[in-house]
């Protein structure tokens, strides 16, 4: 039964990227990171922005 449940999940599921950057702390100065889960689509616009 769960095989049966994965696979239906696995054809229904959209297609999506996820996307880590650096961003450095204006406090601090230390380099924390930043993650996020989109659509591929939407990955350039996402890093490029600050």
């Amino acid at each position: 039964m769960a095989k049966k449940t994965v696979a239906s999940l696995q054809t229904s599921s959209k297609r999506l990227t996820k996307a880590i950057k650096m961003v450095k702390s204006d406090k601090s100065g230390a380099y924390t990171f930043s993650e996020a889960v989109m659509a591929p689509e939407r990955v350039n616009d996402w890093l490029s922005k600050k």
